[in-house]
């Protein structure tokens, strides 16, 4: 179920187990991929997350449901900010905007949700938000947050930035998006890796400080089949996890 797409009766009506909320970023992602990318990724895994949820079958007395909430499209990305287009919030904002939306849910009896992630930057706050929200004793909200490249098996190690892994799985859902025209140079221009690294520590705040276009790892590596395997990695994960949080009663 798409909360967006349903009527009020509808939610009312359904027995949702629980609630995936997609969370992205609207960022440069080089000169191939759009700004949408790591948004439109999130809900891609999301959807297809509760598709998987939904075909395990009954669960206690009624039918598996996993709603899919409304992204939300703007992160902590300012480290993208040399980059046209990039918007980005404070961890503050961000933090607080994501955790009151979440809130939102448990007044409806949805009181287990995922946070279906698609940006690295957001990775610690919504590691807090999901404490948070958990720890809150003015409702019976259970969270944790989950961020799908880093539970597709063996390609994790291939993430990069509008590289190989977000190419590919727009290739495989968003096709049109992907300026195709344009792979080749983003591939000749990119960085071998995230940052500038030294006794373990990233010496690059901003990512043009080691990539002139936006671009970490080979996007040339990452094709619509590749796209599909990693849907059904990180989906296949996403519903295993979420059986695992409506399953788990103590907070």
């Amino acid at each position: 179920m798409r909360l967006a797409d349903a009527t009020w009766t509808d939610v009312r009506d359904a027995d949702v187990d629980v609630a995936f909320v997609p969370v992205g970023s609207t960022e440069q992602h080089g000169p191939h991929a759009p700004l949408g990318t790591d948004t439109l990724d999130a809900v891609a895994v999301a959807e297809a997350g509760a598709a998987a949820y939904g075909g395990t079958g009954d669960r206690d007395e009624g039918t598996a449901e996993a709603a899919v909430a409304p992204p939300i499209p703007v992160g902590v990305a300012e480290e993208h900010r040399a980059f046209d287009g990039t918007m980005w919030v404070s961890p503050d904002a961000f933090r607080a905007y994501v955790r009151e939306a979440a809130e939102s849910l448990p007044h409806h009896g949805i009181d287990r949700v995922v946070f279906v992630n698609g940006h690295g930057g957001n990775v610690e706050a919504l590691a807090e938000v999901a404490r948070r929200f958990s720890r809150d004793g003015t409702h019976d909200g259970y969270a944790v947050a989950f961020t799908w490249f880093e539970a597709v098996g063996e390609h994790a190690g291939d993430m990069g930035h509008a590289g190989p892994l977000e190419t590919a799985l727009l290739r495989a859902t968003n096709p049109d998006l992907v300026r195709e025209d344009r792979v080749a140079a983003a591939s000749e221009g990119a960085a071998d890796r995230w940052g500038e690294w030294v006794s373990g520590v990233n010496l690059a705040h901003d990512s043009d400080e080691f990539t002139e276009n936006g671009v970490v790892g080979d996007p040339t590596d990452g094709d619509a089949e590749r796209g599909e395997a990693l849907l059904r990695l990180a989906s296949d994960a996403l519903a295993e996890l979420a059986a695992a949080v409506v399953e788990r009663e103590d907070r």
